[in-house]
């Protein structure tokens, strides 16, 4: 299929072949007919990948403060690295989709529906049951198209909460300003329009509103005074998109006492407590278009709220738009400027930042009767075919599940380098999967997995999905007979851990490794030469300056990402076990008290765990400290003698004998160690580099640390 992608690298966009997304449970997947180019958001984003790296940090201050304090823990490379891996990312475009389902594994919708969604500028797209609503039959696909835009119009008003005949001033006739004056006026209200552009006044005006063109040099307060009766207008919505503080101050000077203020668009926001204080007006930042909007329960989770507590949700909110629609309250067809078909759609983002003026462009999804298989097929080619059978000596071919941040900057260019043969990429929109496969050189993009168990050609599967996917892919890649290395963690669970335990040890002819690379770091290799010297007990002392990560953080779900512990910290418990060289024989776990204001979490614990031969560690996992402290330090205390590593940069020794530092200018936590290992395993059938009873040992006692902590 074809979507619509933009580079932040360069601002650049293109229309690329994709491979169309499978639904999950709770989606409808969805061919498309239209989607509208929403100019303020996508010129944004346009402009901002337009713009020089400079230009990017002055309009982003606060992720340069995370870059700095990055280079001061990680290193100068390792910050690059993570900063060009995070502008390489392509950028799927686009919220304003209407089409029809195609398939359906949500309550409520069914084949051949027409809905419209927030989908994206593509032939097919998956999306939520929360995010869609049915159109009416008398609503055509080109008004639909405006009903997100709508929705968020909506909202403000709704904040607004206008009554019957209030007078209501709309700074900034953009479409979502044109649309709200229409929104207003079916309510009954009396509105002024305020834009600089003379054929979006003219807009407005046929919509039934006064206007006011500053830039033609008319007075917008006296203006305003004589719309209200001298009273002062009721409620002003800010739909306009500028850096200036002047239409916030502008609708504080124009209202009555306790009027309302709602900022829809963006604008600046320095302002005048005098404006406000004497006239006690409320103002109030809209978000998007409704409840439910950015959380991760009601979006993907399916979770709606209760009518009768929240009577208007996203959804409920597209569902009233549609109404109005049908019922003729809203005329859409004015604000169509341009069109174009899918293919030119680089030409339709041009438009944005052109001079031609543009306010409405569709684009137009055409799908001839014969090529309609080929729109839905999951799997991409990249590359010509390869040669029959593996390379010699190259470890498989590889097919990798997963091609996220971690994936993409970290283990793919891991693999690649210890020349691994890259065949399949999957990922569940297909985006990332195409662009990185193109990246890096993989023979195909596919959005189904079962494209890569089922492939005799891919001889190695690597899962790096979400957590609570691991275990069910690495069943599936064992009983299809491939090699697996699957990213940390194992699985989420004791029953899921026993079952891959029965299934690996059943095929002992397949290798499989768990992603535990702190193993093989070159600073850890060096640790356990040290060590394995002394015979007696050793100390251990393990300190993570994990960073805060948000409670609503998919990792921190227990079902979805298993929280920190399963998430994170196993990888410590791992390298704990191996430093020591004997099984854990009994491991506790005590997680920072609860107080006000902080709740009680598995991300500030501390770990215990005590080892056969007598030796101890304590893993403190913290996330209440300070980015600037090295995220990872590990302690050793053995014999009289110590050592201690920093960030996987820096290992220090006291009381070693020919040894006192041991430094590097690059952090190095093992990655490439650990996947040339396991290439070398395959392609020599040699034994593994972690004994399966440890991988399991050390996930086994990561599982029972994590639901031994409250959640």
């Amino acid at each position: 299929m074809k979507q619509l992608l933009q580079s932040l690298k360069t601002g650049a966009t293109e229309v690329a072949d994709v491979p169309a997304p499978r639904p999950g449970q709770g989606q409808v997947l969805v061919e498309t007919s239209r989607t509208l180019v929403s100019a303020g958001t996508e010129r944004m984003l346009v402009e901002f990948g337009k713009s020089n790296l400079i230009d990017k940090a002055r309009q982003q201050p606060d992720k340069v403060k995370m870059v700095l304090e990055k280079v001061r823990t990680d290193g100068l490379a390792a910050t690059l690295d993570a900063v060009r891996s995070k502008l390489d990312q392509p950028l799927a475009l686009g919220y304003c989709n209407v089409g029809r389902v195609m398939e359906s594994r949500a309550e409520g919708f069914a084949t051949g529906d027409r809905v419209v969604s927030n989908g994206q500028h593509a032939g097919i797209v998956a999306v939520p049951q929360n995010l869609c609503a049915r159109i009416p039959a008398s609503v055509t696909d080109d008004s639909a198209a405006f009903t997100v835009l709508a929705a968020i119009g909506l909202q403000g008003i709704r904040l607004a909460a206008p009554t019957l005949g209030e007078c209501v001033v709309v700074t900034g006739l953009g479409l979502i300003g044109l649309l709200t004056v229409q929104m207003l006026r079916a309510q009954g209200c009396r509105v002024m329009g305020i834009d600089f552009d003379p054929a979006r006044l003219e807009l407005a005006r046929q919509f039934g509103a006064e206007t006011v063109n500053p830039g033609a040099g008319e007075d917008v307060l006296a203006r305003a005074a004589a719309f209200s009766r001298g009273r002062g207008v009721d409620a002003v919505l800010i739909t306009a998109s500028t850096k200036s503080n002047e239409p916030v101050s502008q609708a504080a000077r124009m209202c009555r006492k306790r009027g309302r203020i709602v900022l829809v668009g963006v604008t600046g926001l320095e302002l005048s407590r005098a404006d406000f204080y004497e006239k006690e007006l409320s103002f109030q930042v809209s978000c998007s278009y409704g409840p439910g909007r950015y959380d991760p329960a009601y979006e993907e989770g399916g979770q709606d709220y209760p009518v009768g507590f929240v009577r208007w949700t996203e959804q409920r909110n597209f569902e009233a738009v549609l109404d109005m629609m049908a019922a003729g309250s809203i005329d859409t067809a004015p604000l169509i400027s341009h069109r174009f078909d899918i293919d030119d759609g680089a030409k339709a983002m041009s438009l944005l930042t052109s001079d031609e003026p543009s306010l409405g462009i569709l684009l137009h999804y055409p799908v001839p009767a014969d090529k309609a298989d080929a729109r839905a097929a999951r799997r991409v080619e990249l590359s010509p075919a390869m040669p029959a059978g593996p390379r010699p000596g190259s470890g498989g071919r590889i097919g990798v599940l997963g091609a996220g941040n971690y994936a993409s900057r970290v283990l793919i260019p891991a693999f690649k380098a210890a020349g691994a043969e890259l065949h399949s990429l999957a990922s569940a929109g297909g985006v990332s999967a195409v662009h990185f496969g193109r990246k890096f050189g993989f023979r195909n993009a596919v959005t189904d997995a079962d494209e890569i168990f089922g492939d005799p050609q891919i001889g190695t599967v690597v899962i790096a999905t979400r957590h609570d996917a691991h275990a069910r892919q690495v069943l599936a890649a064992l009983r299809a007979g491939k090699h697996v290395f699957c990213e940390k963690p194992l699985c989420l669970t004791l029953d899921e851990l026993a079952e891959i335990e029965a299934e690996a040890a059943a095929r002992p002819g397949q290798h499989f490794m768990v992603g535990f690379n702190r193993r093989f770091a070159p600073h850890t290799v060096k640790m356990k030469a040290l060590l394995d010297t002394i015979t007696e007990p050793k100390s251990f002392i393990i300190t993570v300056n994990a960073g805060d990560i948000p409670p609503d953080h998919w990792i921190q779900d227990p079902a979805v990402g298993g929280g920190r512990i399963l998430g994170e910290a196993c990888h410590f418990i791992d390298l704990a076990r191996h430093l020591a060289g004997h099984p854990i024989v009994s491991s506790s776990a005590i997680s920072l008290g609860a107080h006000p204001g902080q709740p009680v979490s598995s991300d500030k614990t501390s770990i215990t765990l005590q080892f056969a031969d007598g030796s101890v560690a304590a893993i403190h996992y913290l996330a209440n400290g300070h980015k600037s402290f090295p995220k990872e330090r590990i302690e050793a205390f053995a014999a009289g003698r110590v050592l201690q590593l920093d960030n996987f940069r820096t290992l220090r020794g006291w009381g070693w004998n020919g040894f006192s530092r041991l430094g590097s200018t690059r952090q190095d936590k093992g990655v490439s160690g650990a996947i040339e290992t396991f290439l070398r395993q395959i392609s020599h059938d040699s034994a593994a580099a972690i004994p399966a009873a440890e991988l399991f040992e050390s996930s086994r006692v990561s599982i029972e640390l994590a639901g031994s902590l409250p959640e």
